[in-house]
């Protein structure tokens, strides 16, 4: 089958109805359609060819969807970058992409010039926004053209993965990405027309891009974009100026919502989901939001190399269902007891890696999608999360889990903790063991010493972390999630640090 995924994405909405929203701004479907294709006609008059890779680093706004969607309706290939970025961290993203096009806002112009003109085959800098842009002047100039029409299988766009456990990795996605991106949205939430979508997250991360944007367009809503970095504060903002009937968000924002009394704020705002995703959502943030606001958080699993939420859990058990379109399996020779890897399929699965061929073969075969996550299987077919294949530890002959090791500790500790986080480090006799990280509230943290403790006391002996760390920050990606590559570091960089709360037994295994 040939097809545009831009197109595909564009077809349904009414021609009058809200397409995009940001801030005072708004644009339907039949002018979206149409500065689309003016786009694409731009992008084409500009140089580019089939395959070319287009790079968008600029805030969210519909001027950034009009340049992302154009450069697919041309042909080409949309990355989007995130454009708080330091020098040294977009270099070598520019250098690997082999990028023909940058595009950004004026501001940005002169720094990404700059870097761009270090580089050994440099893009063409396209700058937006500007009223004397050569973007705006091609813009002006050109007509809308059709879609180029591409086999469902050819490259639309790249999305990078988060890093949470490495370095992030080019995800390339298929034309067919298109087709049923609001299966989740349709299937889980009832997504109409007339709903209004509304993602913290920005739109160069898959958790926005997947399920807000390209759900929302695909199924005519209302997609509402914000210039700003999200906060609760913020949030709240948005709720109120642009009244959303779909809210996503991350457990982290969703936990600072909790504490910072905003949760309570959104209880009369007309939210019909709040929809959670990028990381494990906490039992006690699920609980806390039901009571703040009466209504529970849906929480999704999904990944950049499926854009979309795959699996889905409505409830306190945190047990997971498909998402409809979506199929699993697991390997044939697994033991079901266990913790395992599934494979998933979908029309939003990518194709693969760019250059990384052997993480390639590791997690892509004909079609299917295998994480690096771990879930433990149920008689009844739902799947129980239990972390990354790095987080499940042989400790004294038994296996577990360090998300267990969290969740556990996280409901001990209440409204007391911010934040916490478990590691799995050798220790000194050799052995593995786990150590515990943990940002304590403000004012809290004597509370939260004992209820840390008291939990600990709770779980079974070899759950139970030999050392407890209390930090000031975790390390968290631009999305908000943990970057648990960076905690053995920080447990070895505590370990002459060991505070006095939890007593002189904190660094020993406890019981």
């Amino acid at each position: 089958m040939v097809m545009n995924a831009a197109q595909t994405l564009l077809q349904d909405g009414a021609s009058n109805a809200v397409a995009l929203e940001c801030g005072d701004e708004r644009m339907s479907y039949g002018a979206l359609r149409q500065c689309v294709g003016e786009a694409a006609g731009a992008w084409k008059g500009m140089g580019l060819r089939q395959g070319d890779r287009v790079i968008i680093i600029a805030p969210d706004s519909i001027d950034w969807v009009v340049a992302y969607l154009g450069a697919i309706w041309a042909g080409g290939v949309a990355v989007g970058v995130n454009h708080r970025l330091a020098p040294t961290e977009l270099a070598p993203i520019l250098a690997d992409s082999e990028a023909s096009f940058v595009w950004c806002e004026a501001d940005a112009a002169l720094s990404l010039g700059q870097l761009i003109d270090r580089m050994p085959m440099s893009p063409t800098l396209v700058v937006g926004g500007a009223r004397d842009s050569a973007w705006l002047c091609e813009l002006r100039r050109s007509h809308a053209i059709a879609p180029a029409l591409q086999d469902e299988e050819a490259p639309a766009l790249w999305i990078g993965t988060s890093g949470t456990t490495g370095a992030p990795k080019a995800v390339v996605h298929a034309q067919r990405v298109a087709l049923q991106p609001h299966s989740f949205a349709s299937g889980v939430l009832n997504l109409s027309p007339e709903d209004r979508l509304y993602a913290s997250s920005k739109l160069m991360f898959a958790y926005a891009l997947g399920n807000s944007l390209f759900a929302g367009l695909r199924a005519g809503a209302s997609v509402i974009l914000d210039r700003q970095w999200p906060d609760p504060e913020r949030v709240l903002t948005m709720v109120r100026q642009h009244r959303p009937s779909l809210l996503f968000c991350v457990p982290t924002l969703y936990s600072k919502m909790l504490q910072g009394g905003v949760a309570q704020q959104l209880k009369a705002q007309g939210i019909r989901h709040f929809v959670s995703a990028g990381e494990s959502l906490p039992a006690n943030v699920r609980k806390g939001w039901r009571e703040a606001t009466g209504q529970s958080i849906v929480s999704g699993y999904g990944a950049s190399e499926t854009l979309c939420l795959m699996l889905y859990s409505q409830d306190d058990s945190g047990r997971a269902r498909t998402t409809p379109q979506v199929q699993v399996r697991f390997a044939p020779d697994a033991d079901p007891t266990l913790p395992q890897r599934i494979w998933l399929h979908s029309s939003t699965v990518a194709l693969g890696y760019w250059k990384r061929p052997q993480a390639q073969i590791d997690g892509f075969h004909d079609g299917w999608y295998c994480p690096g996550d771990m879930f433990l299987r149920h008689q009844d077919g739902e799947l129980e999360f239990a972390g990354r294949i790095d987080d499940m530890l042989k400790i004294n002959g038994r296996w577990v889990s360090t998300l267990w090791v969290e969740q556990a500790l996280a409901s001990a500790a209440g409204d007391s903790v911010v934040q916490l986080a478990c590691v799995g480090v050798i220790a000194p006799d050799g052995l593995t063991a786990l150590a515990l990280l943990v940002m304590a509230a403000p004012q809290q943290q004597p509370l939260a010493a004992q209820r840390i403790k008291e939990g600990m006391a709770a779980l079974h002996t070899y759950w139970r972390p030999r050392w407890v760390h209390w930090v000031d920050t975790l390390p968290l990606t631009a999305t908000g999630k943990l970057q648990r590559a960076r905690l053995s570091a920080m447990h070895e960089a505590a370990l002459g640090t060991l505070p006095e709360l939890l007593g002189p037994d904190a660094a020993l295994e406890f019981g």
